[in-house]
C-alpha cells in the first residue's frame, strides 16, 4: 500500500460530492474521519467504515484533511475559524486539500493561515457529480506545493480517471472557474438547441443520440442526456452555485481585462431562472426556462437513453 493510502485522513463536508468521494476513499481501504455540519449526513457513512466527529478541530491530528464545502465563508470557518481544523497551532494536519470553488481572496487567506501553522494547502477542484464519482470517471485539477501534490497523488487518483497538476499556487481555482463558466454556457446552448430541434419535430432523445456520437458530443452531454430527455431534475449542482461561480468568473474577467460576453449573457439568464424559483434545482433545468422563453411546454419523453457512465 502507498504511504499516502496509510495516512489518517480527515474529511470536512459530507454533502452529495463529499459523501461520494469519501465512499471511494473508504472502499480503497483508507482510514477516514468525517465532520459535517449536519451530523446525520456524516453518520450515514459509518456503515461503510467512516468515523465521525462533532467539530472540525477534532480532525486536527489527522495527517491529511480534505474540505468539500459550499463556498468561501464555509472554507474559512471550518479551517481558520474558532473551532476550525487549523485553529490549534500546536496540532495541525500536514496537508489540507480543498475542493471548494472559492475566490482568490479567501484562497490566499487560507494559504497564509495554514502556512503559519506549517500546513501545506492544495487546491483540488473536481469536474463531475456524485454519479460521475461512482462511475470512476471524475477528473480533478490541482495546484499548490509540488512536493505536497506528489505525496497525496495516490489519494487523488482514487477520485476517478484523471488528475492534472497546473501550478504551485491558485491555478487550479482559476481552471475550475473557467470550467464552470463553460459548463453554464454549454448547458444554455444545449438547452436552446434542444428546444429548437423539438420545435421542428425532432425528439430530444433523438437529437441527443445524434449529438453524443458526433464531434460535438462529450462525457457531459451524454451523462446529462437522461435528465434532458426525461426532465429528471434530481439536484447535482444548483442554479445558486452556478451563479456564484459565474460571478467569480466575471470578477476575474474585470481584474484581468478579459471580456466574457457569452458568459455575461448566461449569467443574466441564470439570475432570471433563480427569480423564477429554480435556484435550488439542478442547473440542467435551464432547459425548462429555454422552453418557457419559446412559449413551449415540455413533457418527459420516458426515454431509456444511455448516460454513458457505466459502459
Amino acid at each position: 500500500m502507498s504511504s499516502a493510502l496509510s495516512k489518517k485522513i480527515g474529511w470536512i463536508g459530507a454533502g452529495r460530492m463529499g459523501s461520494a468521494l469519501i465512499r471511494r476513499m473508504l472502499d480503497a481501504g483508507c482510514d477516514v474521519t468525517v465532520y459535517n455540519r449536519t451530523k446525520a449526513k456524516a453518520e450515514a457513512l459509518i456503515e461503510f467504515g467512516a468515523k465521525v466527529v462533532d467539530s472540525p478541530i477534532e480532525l486536527s491530528d489527522r495527517d491529511i484533511v480534505f474540505t468539500t464545502v459550499a463556498g468561501p465563508k464555509d472554507v474559512i470557518e471550518v479551517t481558520l475559524g474558532e473551532e476550525g481544523v487549523l485553529s490549534d497551532p500546536a496540532v495541525c494536519p500536514k496537508i489540507l486539500i480543498d475542493s471548494t470553488t472559492i475566490n482568490f481572496v479567501a484562497s490566499e487567506q487560507l494559504r497564509e493561515g495554514a502556512a503559519q501553522r506549517g500546513t501545506a494547502v492544495l487546491a483540488a477542484p473536481v469536474s463531475g457529480n456524485a454519479k460521475v464519482v461512482k462511475s470512476g470517471k471524475l477528473t480533478s485539477v490541482v495546484s499548490g506545493p509540488r512536493d505536497a501534490y506528489d505525496e497525496v497523488l495516490p489519494l487523488l487518483e482514487i477520485y476517478g480517471s484523471k488528475v492534472t497538476y497546473v501550478g504551485p499556487k491558485d491555478e487550479a481555482r482559476l481552471a475550475k472557474i473557467c470550467h464552470n463558466l463553460l459548463l453554464g454556457v454549454v448547458t444554455q446552448t444545449l438547452a436552446e438547441t434542444l428546444v429548437l430541434a423539438e420545435a421542428g419535430g425532432i425528439s430530444r432523445a433523438t437529437y441527443l443520440e445524434f449529438l453524443n456520437d458526433s464531434v460535438m458530443g462529450s462525457v457531459f452531454s451524454r451523462y446529462k442526456s437522461p435528465a434532458l430527455a426525461n426532465l429528471e431534475w434530481s439536484t447535482t449542482f444548483t442554479w445558486h452555485l452556478l451563479r456564484k461561480d459565474f460571478e467569480l468568473g466575471l470578477e476575474l474577467s474585470r481584474d484581468l481585462n478579459v471580456p466574457l460576453p457569452a458568459s455575461a449573457a448566461v449569467h443574466q439568464l441564470v439570475m432570471a431562472g433563480i427569480g423564477r424559483g429554480w435556484g435550488d434545482e439542478d442547473f440542467a433545468a435551464m432547459l425548462e426556462t429555454a422552453a418557457q422563453d419559446a412559449g413551449r411546454t415540455l413533457v418527459s419523453e420516458n426515454s431509456d437513453i444511455d448516460d454513458g457512465l457505466f459502459d
